[in-house]
């Protein structure tokens, strides 16, 4: 089994995984007995066979047969019905009667409060706190009974199991359980009746891993030759660490612009599946999924939300790497409950996602003429920003954004630039400069002393803020801060901090108090560059 990782120290091989197919044990089902769940499972109910349809453009440009899967378009915008109708579909009257219960700010929320629509039960669904209007307003128009419980999603999980045991009620799980499997392995069912011919590879994006145990446990057992690859970001990546390692892995923290995947602890049952029977991962980044999306909607005029796009953009990369041709290939296009105010950053990404953008810092002299000389250098490209500000008598530094066919055109003009004496610093993979800098170009300030440079990710909620304010030392200043929101479940500032040399203990006690992500950015080359 090989781990794929877009970086090339990780380009080490596991061994290959002994079994293709589930051994059975008494305890855990083996690979034929999930074949007769998946075709015994029962989700038309609430769930149709959803459409398998060719990415006409997206094939030509990779010059492969690409097909898409599209779960996007059920009832919710999403696969999870078909695991939680089977599951709850296999519950006694007295169980239904009871009602059943999850943790969810989802897909999975609105799957749970549609199958007991059907099957005529209760549904309580347990969401954070931080959880947005809309999700908590599309569960509530399937007559779910909404409980907002804790911050996080492992505080309302953690709620969920007190309650269902409490009150006798069914918890369902959103992927480690064998009918949730089940119920998912129907979309492989459906892939081949619906393409009866070779099919290189099916791409399916990994959470907890219920989706690809699902299509993978059907794949391995009647078409064994076909390849399942799961895709992951590169900061939601625990199947892939799990599978490393050779067990479970828990992350500290999990990105949450892919928030559907956003998951820190696979499922036991969901990591022995994918461990035996997943041929290969593919990691990809926010940029990657941007332009992904942008894909499916140059095809289909459908926006997928960023777990939903995965696929396709694993389906890309692994085709770069492989350098394949004309073969077939499948994404399952999983979901499509995007906030339309995130679309803003994903339009915004999706050029350099497509390396169809790259953004550089060049140093030229602060003389005349020294611009005129860059933009003949740049000759004819199209340029896509230009930041500047004067702030030195001898230099200037340029922010330049500039169209391109690729990422080694962008190392071309990186290198042409130098060869004529004028440093460059290719931006086009630093998050800082794609997040804010490129907002902020020409920030020096001689009254910037002792400054230190965070990063820090915090839910988008009233009173967040305020929480971070409050708890900072009164004898700080804050001496930069940037904020833009890209109509996320979280936001994004950017903070310049003059803190005292002495206060080393007084910052820790301060970032455990607010208890936000963070990373220091005060040695990033690109801050020096342009704000330091």
């Amino acid at each position: 089994m090989e781990v794929m990782n877009d970086s090339p120290k990780s380009s080490k091989k596991p061994a290959k995984a002994s079994l293709r197919g589930l051994v059975g044990d008494g305890t855990h089902l083996g690979l034929m007995d999930y074949l007769r769940k998946i075709l015994n499972a029962q989700v038309y109910d609430v769930a149709h066979e959803s459409a398998l349809e060719r990415a006409t453009k997206l094939s030509q440009r990779l010059q492969n047969n690409v097909w898409l899967k599209r779960e996007d378009s059920q009832k919710v915008f999403s696969f999870k019905l078909r695991g939680a109708f089977n599951k709850m579909a296999q519950l006694s009257p007295e169980q239904l009667h009871r009602g059943v219960i999850c943790a969810s700010a989802g897909n999975h929320a609105q799957g749970v409060a549609l199958a007991a629509s059907q099957l005529g039960c209760t549904a309580t669904i347990v969401m954070p706190k931080t959880t947005p209007k809309l999700k908590i307003d599309a569960v509530q128009a399937l007559q779910g009974h909404v409980v907002l419980h804790g911050e996080s999603f492992n505080d309302a999980y953690q709620h969920a199991i007190e309650l269902s045991k409490t009150n006798e009620m069914t918890f369902v799980h959103p992927f480690d359980d064998p009918d949730v499997i089940a119920g998912q392995g129907t979309i492989a069912m459906e892939i081949l009746r619906q393409h009866q011919k070779p099919i290189h590879a099916i791409f399916v994006a990994i959470g907890g891993g219920g989706m690809i145990s699902g299509i993978a446990a059907y794949i391995k057992a009647v078409r064994p030759e076909i390849k399942v690859i799961g895709v992951q970001t590169s900061d939601s990546d625990a199947m892939v660490r799990s599978v490393k390692q050779g067990k479970r892995i828990q992350l500290d923290d999990v990105g949450l612009f892919s928030d559907g995947t956003a998951v820190k602890l696979v499922g036991e049952e969901t990591f022995r599946i994918t461990k035996a029977l997943v041929d290969d991962f593919v990691i990809v980044d926010t940029d990657a999924v941007c332009a992904a999306i942008k894909d499916v909607f140059e095809d289909t005029r459908s926006i997928l939300e960023p777990a939903g796009a995965l696929s396709v953009a694993g389906l890309k990369q692994y085709v770069a790497k492989h350098n394949l041709l004309e073969d077939t290939l499948v994404a399952v296009t999983c979901g499509a409950n995007m906030n339309f105010d995130r679309l803003r950053f994903v339009a915004e990404r999706a050029e350099v996602g497509e390396q169809r953008e790259a953004i550089f810092a060049v140093t030229i002299p602060e003389r005349r003429g020294s611009f005129k000389r860059l933009c003949e250098l740049i000759g004819p490209r199209a340029v896509t920003e230009f930041n500047y500000r004067i702030s030195d008598s001898d230099l200037a530094h340029v922010f330049v954004g500039l169209a391109v066919s690729n990422r080694e055109e962008a190392k071309s003009i990186a290198a042409q630039l130098a060869s004529n004496g004028f440093d460059t610093l290719d931006l086009t993979d630093d998050e800082l400069s794609k997040l804010h800098l490129r907002h902020l170009v020409g920030g020096h300030s001689k009254q910037a002393k002792q400054e230190h440079l965070y990063r820090f990710v915090f839910p988008e909620r009233p009173g967040a803020l305020m929480k971070f304010l409050s708890a900072m030392p009164v004898d700080w200043n804050i001496s930069l801060f940037h904020y833009r929101n890209q109509g996320a479940d979280y936001g994004r500032i950017l903070v310049g901090l003059q803190i005292p040399n002495d206060a080393t203990t007084a910052f820790q006690d301060f970032i455990e108090s607010v208890d936000y992500p963070f990373v220091e950015e005060t040695a990033n080359p690109v801050y020096r560059l342009f704000l330091g």
